[in-house]
């Protein structure tokens, strides 16, 4: 297992909770098929690898997209910056997505799930979601306004 979904943070919103647990699941089911097809480089487990890459791509739009109602809906200060980061990270995973599916090359992307994507959804969690759950739950911007 890659990620323990006791290990992340908690925020002030249940539903930011909730997709984050999802989150971690399908980025472990999808590190643990990459594990498997090091090991059996099958043209089975690419396509299963495939069909993992492309339901943690979905659910990641879907999450980071259900962040970004609540924070337009709520008028949150800093959406942009939010928005900004949703949006680079959604552009790492499509690169990769990409290049795994041009090239079955296993490494860029499991350097990616070790050494890069736990760190970033941790601090990202901590930092970006926290302020925006608290926002959405107390109306406390972190601008002071």
């Amino acid at each position: 297992m890659l990620l323990e979904t006791d290990a992340l943070p908690l925020v002030d919103m249940a539903f930011m909770n909730e997709v984050h647990q999802e989150e971690v699941h399908r980025i472990n089911a999808l590190f643990e098929m990459l594990l498997a097809y090091e090991s059996e480089p099958t043209e089975e487990n690419a396509l299963k690898m495939d069909a993992l890459f492309e339901a943690w791509y979905t659910h990641t739009l879907s999450h980071f997209e259900g962040e970004e109602v609540k924070m337009r809906e709520s008028g949150f200060p800093p959406y942009a910056m939010h928005k900004a980061e949703h949006d680079r990270v959604v552009g790492e995973i499509r690169t990769l997505m990409e290049a795994w599916k041009e090239t079955r090359e296993p490494k860029p992307l499991k350097i990616y799930l070790i050494e890069i994507l736990p760190r970033w959804l941790l601090t990202h969690i901590e930092t970006m979601d926290t302020v925006t759950a608290r926002f959405l739950k107390r109306g406390i911007s972190p601008c002071g306004i």
